[in-house]
């Protein structure tokens, strides 16, 4: 079962669709990565606790107590995808 990453974005945010576009890159460019991880986009403008929350930090990656504000670079999204809780479940499927 893949992991579930969530995008926390809105329309018309150019970040969050660079954001989206590094995610896709990195998935279509290794396969244990996308053996494991999914991206759903969550639109935060039709909730206003999420826009309190994530308003100023958008785009936003997250998955459980984990998240990744922007801004970071390709590299730093690839280390947080492998890093601390991801870590046991890339090993394993290597």
């Amino acid at each position: 079962m893949k992991k579930i990453i969530q995008l926390y974005t809105t329309t018309g945010c150019h970040l969050c669709e660079q954001a989206e576009a590094m995610f896709h890159y990195l998935i279509e460019s290794n396969v244990h990565l996308a053996e494991l991880f999914e991206l759903r986009l969550v639109e935060i403008s039709t909730d206003e606790k999420l826009v309190e929350r994530f308003g100023i930090r958008i785009p936003v990656l997250a998955h459980l107590n984990n998240e990744l504000s922007w801004p970071f670079e390709l590299q730093e999204l690839e280390n947080w995808l492998i890093s601390s809780d991801f870590s046991k479940i890339i090993k394993k499927s290597q």
